[in-house]
Formats: C-alpha cells, sequence, structure tokens
C-alpha cells in the first residue's frame, strides 16, 4: 500500500493499553508486501467505550484484534462466534461477514506453535486468569498437559481452573509441585518496572518458560528465566504465528507472508 483512498480498506487493533502493540506494524508489512489495498490502525477503548466501537465496527465492515483486556468481553458483544471462540468465550479476531462480525480466537494455534521451540514440559504453571490464559488452557488439552493456575486473586485461580475442567483439562490451583514449563498470560512486563510474574523460588526444576508479554531486547522475566538455564522467550512468536491466522481471515485465499511479518517484529523489538 503506497496510499490511502477511499477505497482503502480499514483494519485494526483494540486494546487498553494499545500504544506496546505491534500488530499495526506486523499486519503492515504484509499488506504492503503484497500490494493490497488495506491499511491496519490501532484503536484505544477502555471498557466503557468497548461497545459503542464494536458496534461501530460491525455497521462499517471493519475486521481486526483484540488485545488485552478484551477478548473476553467482545465475546460477549458478538453474536458470531467460530466453534472454538465460543467454546472458550474469547475472541482475538473478528471479520464481517453478512453484515455482522464473526469472532475467532487464534491465539491457541499461535501458542503451541511458540511453545514447540522451548519444548513445552507439563505441568504448565499458567499465571493469569483472562482472555490469553484460556487460549492457554485449550493449549493444555490439546498437549494433554497438567495446567497449575496461578493468580493474585487465589478464588479467581479456583474459578478458573474449575472452567479449565469444565473444558477438558486436567487443572488445578497451583499447589506448588514441580512444574515443566511457567506461562506468563497476564500485562506483567509492559513496563519496566513491573514484578515478576513467577517468584524465582517457584522455577526451580522447571526447563522452560513463555512470556506472552513482548518488549524491545525481551522482557525482564525472559531475560531472568534464561540465566537461570531454562529455554524462555518472550511473545513475538506467538504475535507472529496468531497475527498470520488472523491476516489470512481477512483476506481468505491470501497465504499470510510470515518471513515478512516475523521481520517486521524484529525490527521493532530491536533495543534503542
Amino acid at each position: 500500500m503506497t496510499s490511502v483512498t477511499a477505497t482503502t480498506r480499514i483494519l485494526a487493533v483494540v486494546g487498553d493499553p494499545i500504544a506496546h502493540s505491534l500488530s499495526p506494524a506486523m499486519q503492515n508489512a504484509a499488506i504492503a508486501a503484497l500490494g493490497l489495498d488495506a491499511v491496519y490502525v490501532a484503536i484505544p477503548a477502555d471498557a466503557a467505550a468497548l461497545p459503542h466501537v464494536v458496534r461501530a465496527f460491525e455497521a462499517v465492515g471493519i475486521a481486526g484484534n483484540v488485545t488485552v483486556p478484551h477478548k473476553v468481553a467482545v465475546a460477549q458483544l458478538l453474536i458470531r462466534l467460530t466453534p472454538r471462540a465460543k467454546e472458550l468465550q474469547a475472541v482475538n479476531t473478528f471479520w464481517p461477514e453478512g453484515g455482522r462480525l464473526v469472532g475467532d480466537n487464534t491465539d491457541v494455534a499461535g501458542l503451541l506453535d511458540a511453545l514447540d521451540p522451548l519444548g513445552g514440559d507439563g505441568p504448565w504453571l499458567l499465571v493469569g486468569t483472562g482472555g490469553a490464559a484460556r487460549a492457554v488452557a485449550a493449549g493444555a488439552r490439546e498437549r494433554g498437559v497438567t495446567l497449575l493456575v496461578r493468580s493474585r486473586d487465589d478464588d479467581r485461580a479456583r474459578t478458573f481452573a474449575g472452567w479449565a475442567r469444565d473444558l477438558g483439562v486436567d487443572a488445578r490451583p497451583d499447589d506448588g509441585v514441580p512444574i515443566g514449563t511457567a506461562i506468563n498470560a497476564t500485562p506483567l512486563g509492559l513496563e519496566p518496572n513491573d514484578p515478576a510474574p513467577v517468584p524465582p523460588a517457584r522455577l526451580n526444576g522447571c526447563r522452560a518458560a513463555l512470556d506472552l508479554v513482548y518488549a524491545p531486547g525481551e522482557t525482564t522475566w525472559v531475560r531472568s528465566c534464561r540465566r537461570r538455564g531454562l529455554r524462555a522467550a518472550d511473545g513475538r512468536t506467538m504475535l507472529v504465528a496468531q497475527g498470520a491466522r488472523a491476516f489470512e481471515r481477512f483476506f481468505p485465499d491470501v497465504e499470510a507472508p510470515r518471513e515478512i511479518m516475523t521481520a517486521a517484529v524484529e525490527r521493532a523489538l530491536r533495543p534503542r
């Protein structure tokens, strides 16, 4: 895309906060590489504004993505959901079809793509109980691993573990047993001074760590995990994997240029 005109298709990512999102850089690189007449933008929206934003997207046929903290809320706002989004009640991708927005969840496949190079042995320790955590629960079911749930609120951990068991996951609140993989599905790490999502002592014996947050030069938690000898990665691999699948929902019959999308994310995350 070299210019925006009256025929240019608009795509968007909505969240709060949204300034950290690399989806625009990634998706616009793919759009430009394929010469598509489209542009992808970031839309900040708090919880009060979200229903109005979603209705506006539906009215004018905008496709896009959802990021923290709105994945569960958007699932509740949409009438049409794919089977996976309906099961998880969490949406990260949407597109117009027949005058309605269809919600999907491409996070599960993205998560598994990110875990594969790390080994992803179980049990998994999941930190967080939001929309991204639901994708982790679905991934645990697909891989047949036990899921231990950790949250600042013990009641939320118990409730989430119960929901995951209903999904078919061997899940329970974190009880301190040895883990194979730790996964941060909270926003902790977006800010440089955020505390670690997992106390260091809880990682004794752990072999891998995946932080769904990404940051220039990697997150502090990923670097600390690697110093402990863990195989560790931040959320950039998952970002590209779920983004490529979303791109193929926006542009059916077009293969997402993953290498170009990866390169765009890596450029944006180079330490400055």
